[in-house]
């Protein structure tokens, strides 16, 4: 008989998060959406509130063909450098 201890360590993450942003008056969106059906329509329609209320311009729409899947680097590195912030989430 083997035993296995069910205590383990977590791995150290150097990811943290990005401040917050202080206003979000005239500034950039990227839209990414997800593939999912309605997805890139329901994205829109939060950034063009976003555009209404805040003076905002939508600058990129970026999709990623698996919902379940992170978005590629490349995608991400592409976007970051085009806006201030990014509006993401699911369709259905």
């Amino acid at each position: 008989m083997q035993l296995y201890s069910p205590m383990s360590t977590a791995p150290k993450r150097k990811a943290v998060r990005a401040p917050a942003l202080a206003t979000i008056d005239g500034m950039r969106i990227g839209v990414l959406e997800n593939g999912k059906l309605n997805a890139e329509e329901m994205l829109n329609e939060v950034a063009q509130l976003f555009v209404q209320r805040n003076g905002c311009t939508i600058r990129t729409l970026a999709s990623k063909s698996n919902a379940s899947a992170p978005a590629p680097g490349t995608t991400l590195v592409k976007v970051a450098q085009e806006v201030d912030f990014l509006l993401t989430g699911l369709g259905d």
